[in-house]
């Protein structure tokens, strides 16, 4: 099968890009949960990666690239968010 082009690659690539952080914020969110570890932090981590995924994706198929970069750094802040509210 030949490699997609165009707007199918860039959402191919954001695709990979979502299986490879959702895992470690899936398991993030599931371990305050059960450490009943919940806070402001927690709510705003949860939120930030939900949007900042959001926001990448939209800007990843329109080949937006500098404000791709920076909504994937959003996202990122939101599980990091979610794992400082462990501590």
């Amino acid at each position: 099968m030949p490699a997609l082009t165009g707007v199918a690659g860039r959402l191919a690539r954001a695709l990979r890009n979502f299986v490879e952080t959702f895992p470690l914020f899936a398991a993030a969110v599931l371990i305050v949960h059960v450490a009943g570890r919940n806070s402001w932090m927690t709510a705003w981590g949860v939120q930030l990666y939900l949007w900042g995924r959001v926001g990448y994706l939209a800007l990843y198929a329109a080949g937006v690239f500098l404000l791709r970069s920076l909504t994937w750094d959003v996202a990122t802040l939101g599980i990091v968010l979610v794992l400082l509210s462990l501590v």
